[in-house]
């Protein structure tokens, strides 16, 4: 009997969950080629300033960084279903946000997750609560 192994998170944006207030998850693959593999599984990649749009029906990752180039079109692979559902979810004013980019396996993966766009006096709050766990009030 094989053992499935859970995929390594090789990047996270972490300012996803700074800035929104993060929905719904989900995964989904990524059309890329070879070089772009490579960079990925040496974690030459950053999520940061990157953002998820639907153009024609179909999901594209834009502003991803990898090594010293700027990849601004990937096309993510996700089932109609699952599209039309993000779009319902952006019509009712949410974003879509790249979390976290899996690659531990044989495929890469991308997490992209529904968010609402966080005020700034919900960013202070955030704050607060992490420095209250890390114990220093």
């Amino acid at each position: 009997m094989k053992k499935k192994s859970v995929p390594a998170t090789v990047t996270e944006n972490r300012r996803a969950h700074f800035d929104y207030q993060l929905g719904e998850e989900l995964v989904c693959g990524m059309s890329l080629t070879g070089p772009q593999v490579r960079l990925i599984r040496d974690h030459h990649v950053q999520l940061k300033g990157s953002y998820v749009a639907i153009r024609n029906s179909e999901l594209w990752l834009y502003g991803l960084t990898l090594g010293a180039e700027t990849t601004s079109n990937i096309r993510l692979l996700a089932t109609k279903k699952q599209i039309e559902s993000l779009e319902r979810a952006k019509v009712a004013g949410s974003t879509i946000v790249p979390v976290r980019l899996l690659g531990g396996g044989r495929h890469i993966k991308l997490v992209i997750a529904t968010g609402k766009g966080k005020k700034k006096y919900d960013k202070r709050e955030t704050i607060k609560k992490r420095d209250i766990e890390r114990g220093k009030y």
